[in-house]
């Protein structure tokens, strides 16, 4: 805050992320815990910072938070709503500031495997809009803004991440490798997580093969999947990993000098557009001033 007052001064509106730590006592491999995450404020830290952004002049304030990633329990999005509605009824019972706009955070999850089923997004409006009635509306806070951050759900399910197979290996146990990396796809080696992975005309082929399925990296954990079912593969094959239009291209990288792959749009009448071009050497090197070497 008075960071902000100093060099920029105080905005009209403000919000402030909230850390409820040990209050709550769910987490999971991606947010972790939350008293051990390092964003947001704790329950105390709130109230001090509305009150004192308050007596500076702040008109407008919200409150936000982020406690859940990729998750498919749709109570667990009902259960934040109900935390962060009790907050702003607190704030306002104690500080007479009236809350203008809660941001529940994103956390909706998109069903990776096959099994998993995603989440029913009206069951969840329903209960966030029965809690809000019983809490905001009843305690004389609304209008209230609600808002969340979806880009996960909005776009995963529509990026494919397409490679071929260039080398097989039968040691310890049977490796496929790809053309592609984890400069390409970061989240099995990031999170160990899941994607789908289908062998382009053999989907109907029964997965009697078990592969370690990995990048051309020289780390280990350069994988996108471990000891995964798969069709019996041969070096030529098209692989399709599925569900990266969330954190494929947006979390690429260089290392190893590997360059970003081009992107294509694969429109309603079916044709194909190229949308990225994939980078070159010189995109590689463009902000490198080589006279200052």
């Amino acid at each position: 805050i008075e960071y902000l007052e100093k060099h920029v001064g105080l905005p009209d509106m403000l919000s402030f992320r909230y850390n409820p730590g040990p209050l709550l006592k769910t987490g999971n491999t991606i947010i972790g815990y939350p008293e051990e995450a390092k964003y947001g404020l704790t329950r105390e830290q709130i109230f001090q910072a509305v009150r004192i952004c308050r007596d500076k002049g702040v008109k407008h304030f919200g409150l936000h938070t982020m406690v859940i990633s990729n998750e498919l329990n749709g109570d667990s999005f009902v259960a934040t709503a109900t935390m962060m509605f009790d907050l702003a009824i607190d704030v306002y019972t104690e500080l007479g500031v009236k809350v203008e706009f809660i941001d529940l955070g994103g956390g909706i999850g998109i069903p990776y495997r096959p099994e998993q089923e995603a989440v029913n997004l009206e069951y969840v409006g329903e209960q966030v809009r029965k809690v809000y009635e019983e809490k905001i509306v009843a305690n004389n806070l609304h209008p209230l803004k609600i808002a969340l951050e979806c880009g996960r759900m909005i776009t995963g399910p529509y990026g494919y991440l397409v490679s071929t197979v260039l080398h097989k290996k039968d040691i310890h146990k049977q490796y496929v490798g790809l053309d592609a990396c984890m400069a390409n796809l970061m989240r099995p080696a990031l999170y160990g997580s899941y994607h789908h992975i289908t062998v382009v005309g053999k989907e109907d082929t029964p997965c009697d093969h078990v592969y370690d399925v990995t990048g051309s990296l020289c780390e280990n954990n350069d994988k996108f999947a471990i000891d995964r079912a798969l069709p019996h593969i041969e070096i030529g094959d098209l692989v399709v990993i599925h569900d990266t239009g969330a954190h494929g291209h947006a979390m690429g990288f260089n290392y190893n000098g590997k360059l970003r792959s081009a992107e294509l749009l694969l429109q309603p009448d079916g044709k194909v557009r190229l949308i990225r071009r994939a980078e070159t050497l010189e995109d590689h090197f463009a902000t490198l001033d080589f006279g200052q070497l």
